[in-house]
């Protein structure tokens, strides 16, 4: 079966910063996991994709699901990283552009790392107990930033919306779900997809404008 993975030019720079074997380990495992599932994926078949024999992966992972947990934890930290510097008190402008960067940089990921961004967010229940409790932690804190600017972007009258928390859950939803859907075969760029996303999150917050932004540049 030909690996999902093979669409996504941007499968090694997720894992950039792993060293080489733990770094092929966890890219095999994700191209399997996206073509076959977690449950139907063996640590021989992601040892034979890796290039390397069971043993030789134990030596680095003591199971498949602690290949699973490094790739679930190493996405969602990619992802609240850029959160956060998208939301820094440091980061120039209105808290309507700063959101309105957020979620196109949030989203381009998504559309960038589709392969990578879907097993990380359709096999949380796979996740050991302790693992899933820290992505939970993660994903609360995403969730926390965003509206967080929200709210101080209501009160200082640049957005209108009732709902604030609910909102700000829907607006994440929508670009995590881009993973779904996303083919770099298509004619839509990551970059395409997160100007419109951009620009629809500012119609759900009620944004008295709609600032421009130039386009993500997510790695």
């Amino acid at each position: 079966m030909a690996s999902t993975a093979a669409g996504d030019p941007a499968l090694a720079d997720a894992f950039v910063d792993l060293p080489d074997t733990p770094r092929r380990i966890v890219q095999a495992a994700v191209a399997a996991f996206a073509d076959r599932g977690y449950h139907a994926t063996t640590t021989r078949d992601i040892a034979i994709g890796a290039g390397l024999s069971p043993a030789g992966l134990y030596v680095h992972y003591p199971s498949k699901a602690a290949v699973l947990a490094q790739v679930s934890l190493l996405g969602h930290q990619g992802a609240l990283d850029l959160v956060r510097e998208a939301l820094s008190p440091q980061t120039p402008g209105s808290s309507t552009q700063r959101l309105r960067r957020c979620v196109e940089t949030f989203t381009a990921w998504h559309a960038r790392h589709h392969t990578v961004a879907r097993v990380v967010q359709y096999e949380l229940g796979a996740l050991p107990a302790a693992d899933r409790v820290e992505v939970a932690q993660m994903r609360r804190a995403i969730e926390s930033l965003v509206e967080a600017e929200v709210r101080r972007g209501a009160a200082a009258g640049e957005l209108s919306l009732d709902d604030p928390h609910g909102v700000t859950r829907a607006i994440l939803s929508l670009s995590i779900d881009v993973c779904r859907w996303y083919d770099p075969a298509g004619r839509e760029s990551p970059e395409d997809v997160a100007t419109l996303y951009g620009r629809l999150a500012l119609r759900m917050l009620g944004a008295a404008q709609a600032p421009t932004t130039t386009s993500p540049e997510v790695t």
